[in-house]
């Protein structure tokens, strides 16, 4: 019986759907689309949403620089330290992606969400959906204790998603964004017990895999 790629990183195999909301593994034909989505914008070229200023490259490096970093995450995936970077897919189109990144997490069981979505999708709803989708997997399916997120100061949208989502605020945190520019993170933090979930209830497919990769179960 020939191996898939599903059975030698199991993450590709994981799919999450709640209602039109379809969280599951980017393959290597899914990364073209969600580059060429991601250069056709994620936010204006007057503000930073992210911690490392990945957009500011030209679109053909933006491209490149994406696929790279999906590439890397798989390669560096283990037990240890892992990023689960899905692909998230509203009403049948490819939009964005939900991460969820943890280190040690066999003893911490605590991770951080982070999430884009194209710039046409945005303000309808969706953030909130693939996040509560994302926590919703990591509470009830990766046995987490609390879920973490941080968003700039002056990233309204980010900051008003996790509030719905039931986030408490945690500190702020000073950074350097783009070069030689200081700007102040929110820290977030989400338990079981302020989490406010989506509407529909969660089908998973590739979970059992999934646990054994990341050593919960054997």
């Amino acid at each position: 019986m020939t191996s898939t790629v599903a059975d030698l990183l199991p993450a590709l195999g994981l799919r999450v759907v709640a209602g039109p909301v379809e969280l599951r593994g980017l393959g290597d034909e899914d990364l073209g689309t969600l580059a060429d989505l991601a250069a056709e914008g994620i936010h204006t070229a007057d503000r930073m949403p992210f911690y490392h200023p990945w957009t500011d490259a030209e679109p053909d490096a933006l491209r490149r620089q994406l696929a790279q970093y999906h590439w890397r995450c798989r390669a560096d995936f283990t037990p240890v330290a892992w990023d689960l970077n899905l692909g998230v897919w509203h009403e049948g189109t490819l939009v964005g992606t939900q991460g969820f990144s943890t280190r040690d997490y066999l003893v911490t069981r605590t991770g951080e969400t982070g999430s884009w979505l194209g710039r046409g999708f945005q303000g309808r709803g969706i953030g909130t959906a693939m996040r509560q989708v994302m926590c919703a997997f990591a509470f009830d399916h990766l046995d987490a204790a609390e879920v973490t997120s941080s968003a700039f100061t002056d990233n309204p949208a980010s900051l008003a998603v996790s509030t719905k989502v039931g986030y408490a605020a945690n500190g702020v945190v000073r950074r350097e964004r783009r070069a030689g520019e200081l700007a102040s993170t929110i820290e977030l933090v989400l338990t079981p017990e302020r989490f406010v979930r989506g509407e529909h209830a969660l089908e998973v497919e590739g979970l059992a895999g999934f646990r054994r990769s990341v050593g919960l179960d054997f």
